[in-house]
């Protein structure tokens, strides 16, 4: 099979991956397939460049291509925002729960002390 043939297979499954985003525990495995995705079409993508690949405007698979890499670059900077929106919360979470454990402590009153500089 040609390697633009698999480029083509590998960025319409990755593709049809990025379409639904898990919520919860999910999450890492469905990271985790992308890094999978990524690192095979990245690898492909390479081979293509060193066998001397240019983009044909005029060719239809060359087209489908770079349609399927826009998607494919829009999707994952959806899911780039929903990770970074987690950590975030998380963030967030921790924070509160440190405050409600101590909720005095972020206060710095020195009020009913008397320092006597005199000696």
């Amino acid at each position: 099979m040609d390697n633009t043939q698999r480029l083509l297979q590998i960025s319409a499954k990755l593709l049809k991956h990025l379409t639904d985003i898990p919520k919860g525990e999910d999450r890492s495995e469905y990271i985790d397939e992308i890094n999978l995705m990524l690192d095979e079409r990245g690898a492909l993508i390479d081979k293509l460049s060193q066998e001397g690949f240019v983009m044909d405007a005029n060719n239809k698979i060359h087209n489908t291509l770079a349609q399927l890499d826009k998607g494919i670059r829009e999707r994952l900077d959806d899911v780039m925002k929903l990770v970074k929106q987690d950590m975030k919360d998380l963030q967030n979470s921790k924070k509160n729960e440190k405050q409600y454990m101590n909720p005095y402590s972020s206060v710095q009153v020195m009020d009913g002390m008397y320092y006597d500089k005199k000696k």
